[in-house]
């Protein structure tokens, strides 16, 4: 499979290394969803590879409309024996243009994530 239309990355900004296996999913708005998660659709699921990379995630196109990347941010510090405020990280989106390429990355710690649209 070619790179997907929506890839994210991780990086764990308190240790400075990529975030490793980290579950994401994409899901995409349909109707009048809201903040329970009714009216989503879930399109694809991936975990970040050694790189904090999910490149693999859903179709190589998706119309337009809005999406969501939820990371689940609390397994991946359990994992490591780490306390962490969010659980889960959810960030919401609006691709506008069929076609275009979305890179949504994520720079994650314990108490604190930050998130821009990337290139």
């Amino acid at each position: 499979m070619s790179r997907s239309q929506i890839t994210t990355h991780v990086l764990d900004a308190a240790r400075g290394v990529p975030a490793v296996g980290v579950a994401v999913e994409l899901l995409r708005r349909d109707g009048d969803g809201d903040d329970d998660g009714a009216g989503w659709t879930m399109l694809a699921r991936a975990v970040t590879d050694h790189d904090g990379r999910a490149n693999a995630l859903g179709p190589e196109r998706v119309a337009p409309g809005e999406y969501r990347l939820r990371f689940d941010t609390g397994a991946y510090f359990a994992a490591r024996g780490t306390a962490g405020f969010y659980p889960e990280v959810l960030i919401t989106f609006a691709v506008e243009e069929e076609g275009r390429h979305h890179h949504v990355p994520i720079l994650l710690s314990p108490f604190a994530y930050s998130t821009y649209r990337g290139s």
